[in-house]
């Protein structure tokens, strides 16, 4: 049998073996721009982001992920935005979100060779958190929009696995608003009951968005991401109380209407490989080596391996920087000979990178990455 991209991840996300291990290099941003000739601010204004990924993954002949999102219409929100030029190199977007009448400002900077960041959050003030924090949850979610997500959906077909985004994790909802180091103050130093109350109806509402876009959507693939919902961000206890209940309720909703959910969880993990073997998620990557992870060489391969067991398939692991950037092709397919030796005999794998691959990396070691991880 002839097994497609999406297939092969399909099978992998539920333990079963096809032809061979997937492999999903993490493209995301910097190679699809450099792939289309095109440079940051176009790519992520101008070009679908799954096309992007599309015309990428078939360069390459690899299998691959990516997400989009539902629409939807919330009537206590209203934004709207500007676009300026301020350098030759960079733009800035500003945004004013009218909430009940009341305005919040932000803004964000897009740079022609990286990906935009935000340089003002909407809320300012702690005394502003709940009323944001409440209109985000009011979308009609009797009259949510499918129309673009399954344009993208029937675009891709078979060419890679394109999920559907269930949305941030509780911390990150908060730090969205306003922003990162706010936010830690905020949850280090609010009363637990605010908080908890915060988050349950937080859960709440998305569980319920969940369960219609499982059952209305024409999506087999669900995604969670990570922004600042991460331990080495947050640290593991943080994320323990916080987030893990979120992940879990998703998870659990997700399966109960027959679908699957991929974790996107960057950084340290060691310390909550046992969490993440509670949480029911049939995927989950980066699994980055150090520095930026803690998961180095056979024997952090085989943690992982016993920690998850035969119920969470794996995805990532390969170095983004010290291997694809910095290495050559040979060092590259030695570490991909290492995580199929950790997981040999188990279909629970997708050979893919330690997060995002760099702009930098050569094309060659992208290649045998590739090359390597086909090789039965």
């Amino acid at each position: 049998m002839t097994w497609t991209p999406r297939q092969r991840m399909l099978n992998a996300y539920r333990g079963v073996f096809s032809d061979r291990y997937p492999v999903a290099p993490e493209f995301w941003y910097y190679y699809p721009a450099r792939v289309l000739g095109v440079d940051m601010v176009q790519l992520q204004r101008e070009i679908p982001h799954w096309k992007a990924l599309q015309t990428t993954f078939k360069k390459f002949g690899t299998e691959g992920w990516g997400c989009t999102g539902v629409g939807g219409h919330n009537p206590r929100i209203k934004s709207r935005a500007t676009f300026e030029k301020i350098t030759d190199a960079q733009y800035r977007e500003r945004t004013v979100t009218t909430v009940d009448g009341r305005e919040f400002n932000s803004a964000s900077i897009y740079d022609t060779s990286e990906p935009s960041w935000v340089v003002e959050y909407p809320v300012k003030d702690e005394a502003d958190l709940n009323l944001f924090f409440e209109a985000s949850l009011a979308d009609d979610l009797s009259n949510l929009n499918y129309d673009d997500a399954h344009r993208a959906l029937d675009a891709v077909g078979e060419d890679y696995l394109l999920e559907c985004c269930l949305g941030g994790q509780f911390f990150d909802s908060i730090a969205w608003a306003m922003g990162f180091e706010k936010a830690l103050y905020y949850f280090m130093a609010e009363e637990p009951g605010v908080l908890e109350r915060m988050q349950q109806r937080y859960i709440e509402f998305h569980r319920e968005r969940t369960r219609k876009i499982c059952r209305e959507s024409r999506f087999e693939s669900f995604f969670i991401g990570c922004c600042y919902s991460c331990p080495s961000l947050i640290g593991p206890n943080l994320w323990r109380k916080w987030d893990k209940p979120f992940i879990q309720a998703m998870g659990e909703e997700a399966h109960m209407q027959g679908k699957l959910v991929h974790l996107h969880f960057h950084g340290l993990c060691r310390e909550t490989l046992p969490d993440l073997a509670e949480l029911g998620i049939d995927c989950i990557c980066p699994f980055e080596r150090p520095p930026g992870g803690d998961i180095d060489g056979l024997e952090g391969l085989k943690l992982v391996r016993a920690t998850l067991g035969e119920k969470v398939t794996m995805n990532g692991n390969v170095h983004t920087v010290e291997t694809l950037i910095r290495g050559t092709p040979d060092r590259v397919r030695s570490e991909v000979r290492e995580i199929k030796e950790a997981y040999r005999r188990c279909p629970r794998l997708i050979i893919g990178t330690g997060d995002q691959v760099g702009k930098e990396t050569p094309e060659e070691n992208i290649v045998a990455m590739i090359d390597e991880a086909k090789n039965t």
